[in-house]
C-alpha cells in the first residue's frame, strides 16, 4: 500500500521524500521571456512544496512561445539560447535550499505560440490547416524545420543541466506542438512526421531520442526525465488520437527510452473515457513499462484525494492546491497535513507568494474557480504589489 510519507526513487537513484509533485504552472512573470525578481520570489517560496517541483513549461525554440500573454512583463519563459541561464541557476538554487528536485518543463507551443505573432514572430505548426478559432497566420514546418527544433529540445536539455536542474519533462500534452503532431486531427503531413499512427508518433520519439542523448553525455547519472501526455484528444466527432493510440505512445517511450516517469495531464484524476470502465491512470498505466514511474495531475485538491489517487499511481501531481498553500509537501512530510491551506485569504497569500500576472489571471478569469477566489480580487490593481513583490511585508 502507497502512503504519501513514502520516499521515492526513481529508476537512476533520484529519491524525493514523499510521492507528491507540484504540476507546472505558468507564473505569469516572463519579461522578455526571461525568470525576474517575481519568478524567483515564486519559487523560492515553494521549495518545499512537494517532493519535487516541475518548473512551468519553457520554450526550447524562438518561436516556441510565448503562448498566451497580455502584457510584456508576463510572458511565458523561455530557455533558446544561452542568456536564459542565468535566471534559471537562480531558480534552481532557491528550489533545492531543503533539498527537493527541481524540474524543468520543456514545450515547444504550436500553434498556441500567439503571443509570439503579436511580437512580430511566426506560428509554427504540423500542418497549416484551418483551426476555426485562430485568426492568425500559421506557419507549416518544414521537414528540415522540424529536425531543428528536435535539436532544439537537446540544447535545452544542455541549458537545463547548466542551471542545475535535477531533470527535465518533455511536454506531450495540452495542444502544443508534441501533441499537434501526434494528432490525426492537426497533423495531416504524409512524410516522416505523419500520414500514419506510427508517423505521427516520430516527433515525440525522436525528440526522446535527442533528450536522452544530451542527458547522457552532460547529466549527472540520477538525472529525472519525463513526458507528459493527454491521454486522449477527443471532442465529440473530432477525434485526434484515442487512448489506446495514447497507450501505444506510451509504450514506445518506454519501451525505447528510459523515462523515470510518465505524467498523465486531467482534468479529474477519476475520469474515464466513454468506452471503458476503468479510468486514464489504469488505462495508460497498463503500458507504461517498468521501472518507470505513473504520474497524474487533475483535481487533486485534498489529502483524501492525494491517497485516493495513489491507488492508481506512483506520484500525485498538484497545481492549484501549491498556488494556495506552498509548503504542502512539508506539511505532509512532517505531520500536518491538518495544518494545509485550503483557501486563499490573508494569511495564505502573504506566504505564497503568488506573481503578479498570476494574481490577476487567478481572480480575473472565470475557469479558475478556487476557493476563496473573491479574496484574490480584492488583491489586483494597486494592492498587488504589496502582497507579492516583497519579502512578506507592506
Amino acid at each position: 500500500m502507497k502512503n504519501l510519507t513514502d520516499k521515492v526513487t526513481f529508476r537512476h537513484g533520484a529519491t524525493i521524500d514523499t510521492r507528491t509533485a507540484q504540476s507546472p504552472m505558468l507564473t505569469n512573470s516572463g519579461l522578455n521571456e526571461k525568470v525576474t525578481q517575481d519568478t524567483i520570489n515564486y519559487y523560492n517560496a515553494r521549495s518545499q512544496s512537494a517532493g519535487m517541483v516541475i518548473v512551468e513549461y519553457t520554450s526550447v525554440s524562438p518561436n516556441g512561445g510565448p503562448s498566451r500573454s497580455w502584457a510584456p512583463d508576463r510572458e511565458q519563459l523561455a530557455i533558446y539560447d544561452d542568456s536564459f541561464v542565468p535566471g534559471f541557476k537562480e531558480i534552481t538554487e532557491k528550489l533545492k535550499k531543503d533539498g527537493n528536485k527541481a524540474i524543468l518543463q520543456l514545450v515547444h507551443s504550436g500553434r498556441e505560440a500567439q503571443y509570439r505573432y503579436a511580437l512580430g514572430g511566426r506560428v509554427e505548426v504540423p500542418s497549416n490547416i484551418d483551426f476555426p478559432w485562430i485568426s492568425y497566420p500559421l506557419h507549416e514546418l518544414s521537414e528540415d524545420e522540424v529536425w531543428q527544433i528536435v535539436k532544439d529540445f537537446g540544447t535545452a536539455t544542455k541549458r537545463a543541466i547548466d542551471s542545475g536542474f535535477d531533470g527535465i519533462e518533455i511536454h506531450g500534452a495540452n495542444h502544443y506542438l508534441h501533441q499537434e503532431f501526434f494528432s490525426a486531427y492537426s497533423n495531416v503531413r504524409t512524410d516522416f512526421w505523419g500520414g500514419s499512427l506510427e508517423k505521427r508518433m516520430n516527433f515525440a520519439l525522436e525528440v526522446a531520442r535527442e533528450v536522452f542523448k544530451v542527458a547522457k553525455e552532460n547529466a549527472p547519472k540520477d538525472f529525472i526525465i519525463g513526458y507528459r501526455i493527454s491521454p486522449e484528444e477527443v471532442h465529440e466527432d473530432n477525434i485526434g488520437y484515442t487512448w489506446q493510440e495514447a497507450q501505444l505512445l506510451v509504450n514506445q517511450l518506454t519501451e525505447n527510452f528510459e523515462f523515470d516517469y510518465i505524467h498523465l495531464s486531467t482534468n479529474d484524476y477519476t475520469a474515464t473515457p466513454t468506452d471503458s470502465d476503468k479510468n486514464y491512470a489504469q488505462l495508460l498505466g497498463e503500458r507504461v513499462k517498468k521501472p518507470a514511474l505513473l504520474m497524474i495531475a487533475g483535481g487533486i485538491h485534498t489529502v483524501e484525494k492525494m491517497k485516493d489517487a495513489l491507488q492508481f499511481v506512483d506520484i500525485v501531481s498538484l497545481g492549484r492546491p501549491t498556488l494556495i498553500d506552498n509548503q504542502i509537501g512539508y506539511k505532509i512530510k512532517n505531520g500536518q497535513a491538518e495544518h494545509i491551506f485550503l483557501e486563499f485569504n490573508e494569511e495564505s497569500v502573504k506566504e505564497s507568494h503568488l506573481t503578479p500576472g498570476l494574481i490577476d489571471l487567478l481572480a480575473n478569469t472565470a475557469y479558475f474557480d478556487m476557493p476563496g477566489i473573491d479574496y484574490l480580487k480584492t488583491l489586483t490593481d494597486v494592492k498587488l504589489g504589496d502582497v507579492v513583490t516583497h519579502d512578506g511585508t507592506k
